[in-house]
Parts: C-alpha cells; sequence; structure tokens
C-alpha cells in the first residue's frame, strides 16, 4: 500500500529528540508530516510567529488554515508529537521493537498492517486528543476555555466548577482535522478504526474530580470538574490493547457487495463478526486491529535495526530481546546520592556512594 493513502490519520513521521531518539509519526493528510528537530522550533508566541510553525509542519491547505487561526494549536501539534512518541517509547523500552523509528525504517512500518502499525495510529490519534483538552483548561487556546459540562444533571447540589479538561472541543477539532473518513479498503478502514480507537481511550478515561465546600468539610456542595487520565495511564491501556490486537481479513457483503472486516478470533462466527458498514465513522469494537504478523525485530530489516547491543536486564527480559543470541556483561562504576536525610527544616543532605553495577547488552 503505498504511503500517504488514508489522509485523515496522524502518525509520527520524524522527530528528532535531544538524545538522538527517533521517533516518527505521520499526520493527517495525503503526505506525511514532517517535524522539524526540537531545537530548530521556532519559540516565538506573539503576534503571527506562530504562522511560520504552521508552515513549516507541511499541513493540507485545510489543517494549515486550522493551525493559523488559533497561535496555540501550532504548540500543541508539537506538544502532541513529542509526548506521544516518548510514551511509545517508554511503553515499549523492554520489547524488540522499541518504538525508535529511524530512518527508513519508519516508512517501511507505516506502510504495513503490523500490530505496532496499530499501536502508532492509536497513540497518535490519542495524543493529539489529550493535548488539545488540556490546552483548552490550561488556557493556551483561543478558542476554547475549560470543560463546562452542560450536558449534565446538576444533581447531589453539585456545581460545576474548577476548570476541566475540553474533551468535547478536542474531539470535535480533531475530527475536523483529520477530515473525512477513506474506507475504501482494508487498509484504510483498519487505519480508520485504530485511530478511533486512541480518541475512545481518551474519552473512557475521563474522571470527575471533586472539592467538598461546607462547615468542617461537610459536603453540603460539591464543586466538581472533569480530568482526564494522565496519558502515561493511557499509553499503558493502549499497549494491553497492542498485546491483545486482533488480525482481521475483508469479506464482501453479498447484499451490497461491499467489504467488510472480519476477526480471526472465532473462525466458526467469522462471517458474523465483522465491523460496520463503510457508512460506520466509529467501530464499536475497542480492539486494536492489525492486517499481518509484525517480523520478528531480531536482526537488521527494512523494519528496525535489530536488536544487536541492546541494553537488557538480566533473569527478567534478556532472553526475549536477544532473541537467543545471548548477551555480554560488563561492570562499571556508577557515583550518585546515598543515604539522603531530611534536615530542618527545608532541605535534603545526601552523601555521595560509588558502586558498581552490571550492565547487559545483547550479543550481534
Amino acid at each position: 500500500q503505498a504511503d500517504g493513502h488514508v489522509p485523515h490519520v496522524w502518525l509520527l513521521h520524524s522527530l528528532t529528540f535531544p538524545s538522538a531518539m527517533c521517533f516518527s509519526y505521520r499526520l493527517t493528510g495525503n503526505e506525511p508530516l514532517s517535524v522539524l528537530p526540537l531545537n530548530s522550533l521556532p519559540e516565538e508566541s506573539t503576534g503571527r510567529a506562530h504562522y511560520k510553525l504552521c508552515d513549516r509542519l507541511k499541513l493540507e491547505k485545510k489543517q494549515r488554515r486550522m493551525c493559523r487561526r488559533d497561535p496555540g494549536v501550532a504548540d500543541t501539534l508539537r506538544e502532541a508529537i513529542i509526548m506521544s512518541a516518548l510514551e511509545c517509547q517508554h511503553q515499549f523500552r523492554f520489547e524488540r521493537w522499541n518504538c525508535t523509528l529511524e530512518g527508513r525504517h519508519r516508512a517501511n512500518i507505516l506502510k504495513r498492517g503490523f500490530k505496532e502499525t496499530a499501536f502508532l495510529y492509536a497513540i497518535s490519534s490519542a495524543g493529539l486528543t489529550h493535548a488539545l483538552a488540556k490546552a483548552c483548561s490550561a488556557g493556551r487556546m483561543e478558542r476554547c476555555t475549560c470543560d463546562e459540562a452542560p450536558d449534565l444533571e446538576n444533581r447531589k447540589a453539585w456545581q460545576w466548577g474548577g476548570c476541566g479538561d475540553n474533551l468535547k472541543y478536542a474531539n470535535k477539532f480533531v475530527k475536523e482535522f483529520l477530515g473525512k473518513r477513506s474506507n475504501k479498503d482494508l487498509r484504510a478502514r483498519v487505519d480508520t478504526h485504530n485511530t478511533n480507537v486512541g480518541m475512545k481511550v481518551i474519552k473512557a478515561g475521563v474522571e470527575t474530580t471533586c472539592k467538598c465546600h461546607g462547615v468542617s468539610g461537610s459536603c453540603t456542595v460539591q464543586t466538581c470538574w472533569r480530568q482526564l487520565l494522565p496519558f502515561h495511564e493511557i499509553g499503558n491501556r493502549l499497549k494491553l490493547r497492542y498485546e491483545t490486537s486482533v488480525k482481521v481479513g475483508s469479506s464482501t457483503n453479498e447484499a451490497t457487495g461491499e467489504g467488510d472486516i472480519s476477526t480471526g478470533r472465532n473462525q466458526q462466527q467469522q462471517q458474523h463478526h465483522s465491523l460496520p458498514g463503510l457508512s460506520d465513522q466509529i467501530p464499536r469494537t475497542m480492539d486494536l486491529l492489525h492486517i499481518e504478523d509484525s517480523p520478528s525485530f531480531c536482526k537488521p530489516s527494512k523494519y528496525s535495526a535489530g536488536t544487536a547491543a541492546r541494553k537488557c536486564y538480566k533473569d527478567q527480559n534478556c532472553d526475549a530481546i536477544c532473541c537467543g543470541r545471548g548477551h555480554n556483561t560488563q561492570s562499571r562504576e556508577v557515583t550518585g546520592p546515598c543515604q539522603c536525610q531530611v534536615r530542618w527544616c527545608c532541605y535534603v543532605e545526601c552523601k555521595q556512594c560509588t558502586q558498581r553495577e552490571e550492565v547487559y547488552t545483547c550479543k550481534g
């Protein structure tokens, strides 16, 4: 499948971190988003300085217009990419594929229908939704503010206050920003589904936080607001869905002639277990979907650099990450704070201790 076939998905494409970690996403649009290294992004936040960043993000015409009309959008897009990239790398830090899509590897991963591809689509859309909702409540956007929860009843003398994360605005913005969904083929529909899973996991993680008001702390009146889960928890939930990702194939509806996505979990029910038809934008299932089995990621290939020289943890994951090749052991001295004590009133006093530690890396 050619790169850029789905005009609605945000993916990491090329983001360089100061520590030389590389990640890739592709934003929505027919061409991938090229995000500049962090140290080259403009820091100005006044006037029309955000126009420059919007232009450099290589967005489609409609997306660039949406980026320009609110000074807070450009920085929020950048924040979403960074947050999603770091979370992906955190979730896969102990695995053969550790979410460092460097060079040609990123494009080759995104052209396929692996479980890893599914996770990238989900974590990226979740990152964008989360970052936008938080930006609204933090006052960094001109076109949105706090979530006032107008759709909820004022039960139990609740007075909606505080400053809730504006998920309603974020969802509306993301859907408009991502544009019309394309469901012309199996790969496009799976990508769309995984994008929606990321957004739905954010929605499922909304929590109500309340503060009591009254004499001696009695809850005669509560001020309540809605907050999103920390993004790290969103990452945990999506990683679990990655672990249980469902492999799918296509089937044809004889009545309409349109293609349906059917799962292979139960072969006897496969003809009856399919996602909604082409007219439905959000599938009913919360499973991540993939089309093909992933490579092993053990040896260098067009999908990864392999696991040679990767750090591992003895008795935990060295056997799995090193693919049975064994690991090397190095001993080194590390100096750091130790025997720390709190001193009255306001500081911590520590000694500096040197100890030896063993570092394990996979053999080539």
